[in-house]
């Protein structure tokens, strides 16, 4: 079957195809209502998909970009907003920011949404499930950077933590206190989310680098409501673990809900290093030893190298920047007491 173009949706209706162009453009001014109606219902009997990608290519510069976020919830995702948002405001940009709930589909629809809405570019924390869609933007020459997380087969500018070197300094600062059996947990797998895989990489070889064993039950990366029962099974083991470091912020809720319920006493029972630098970690007692991620660095080089590409200014080959973690010691990963041997 042929695909649907505009002209066909205009032949239907009985309109011009800029009339057409203008109904899908929002532009109502001088368009009567039963016009409106009869390209509406031509759309709807033809399956009439526009190419938004097509579409945006011949838009007038908006001055307003698109973020997509995997998950609003985490810290890194609103401090990173902030500082796109504190670079915009001083360019005259603004700024529409969706959240995709790590769900491909959701992330497509808002995609379509903003370049429907014509923005000038999109800043993305990425699902691995519209790399079709990733591309056709690419191949349009569409501004877009990613940020977090890669897309295997997608080369695209991209922002993101040094993720191995997190997990190895959370690795290092509980060895050097001593703790020997150390868990990670960590969100699932499955969508292969370039952050979690890293960190468990860079755990790993820190434990062969300290000539510690591997071990595969001390890491525990399921969905997030299903973490306690992986936390539970942790503590359950024959030889449980002495220290655990938690992947991001939304696992280290799981514990801390957890050990307060399980009334496991951080620092006495069990050490813990948390990726993620959060709000209260030194109103918490004990005070939680964090890996901080640059987040108003990674935001403000995302939205440069945006803003270089709509101002065409950029014609540099796509490059991977990555940013260093830093560690902020507090008492978490002290021991209080003598740990189960």
């Amino acid at each position: 079957m042929n695909k649907v173009t505009i002209g066909d949706v205009a032949k239907r209706a009985g309109v011009s195809k800029s009339t057409v162009s203008q109904y899908l453009n929002e532009r109502f001014d001088y368009m009567g209502e039963e016009t409106r109606s009869r390209i509406k219902e031509a759309i709807s009997e033809l399956n009439y998909q526009p190419n938004v990608v097509a579409r945006s290519l011949k838009k007038k510069n908006t001055s307003t970009i698109g973020v997509i976020v995997a998950n609003i919830l985490h810290t890194f995702s609103t401090q990173v907003i902030r500082s796109i948002e504190d670079v915009c405001s001083v360019e005259n940009v603004s700024t529409i920011v969706c959240n995709a709930d790590d769900d491909p589909q959701k992330e497509k629809k808002y995609i379509e949404t903003l370049l429907a809405k014509q923005v000038d570019g999109l800043i993305v924390f990425p699902t691995s499930g519209n790399m079709e869609i990733y591309q056709r933007l690419i191949d349009a020459k569409f501004p877009i950077v990613f940020m977090d997380r890669l897309v295997e087969g997608i080369t695209v500018d991209t922002v993101m933590l040094d993720n191995e070197r997190a997990s190895r300094m959370a690795v290092n600062h509980l060895v050097q206190n001593g703790y020997e059996r150390i868990a990670i947990i960590t969100a699932s797998l499955i969508e292969n989310v370039t952050p979690r895989i890293e960190r468990i990489e860079g755990y790993r070889k820190a434990l062969e680098s300290h000539k510690l064993p591997d071990r595969k039950e001390y890491i525990k990366a399921m969905e997030i409501q299903e973490l306690k029962k992986g936390i539970k099974e942790l503590f359950s083991l024959e030889e449980p673990p002495q220290a655990i470091i938690t992947g991001n912020d939304l696992t280290l809720m799981e514990f801390l809900m957890y050990v307060t319920e399980n009334e496991i006493k951080i620092g006495r029972d069990v050490g813990l290093v948390t990726i993620d630098e959060v709000s209260f970690a030194t109103i918490h007692s004990p005070s939680l030893t964090t890996i901080a991620q640059p987040t108003f660095e990674m935001g403000t080089k995302a939205v440069n190298l945006l803003l270089k590409k709509i101002k065409q200014t950029d014609e540099t080959e796509p490059g991977i920047y990555r940013y260093p973690p830093s560690i902020i010691a507090r008492k978490s990963a002290e021991k209080e007491g003598i740990l189960n041997e």
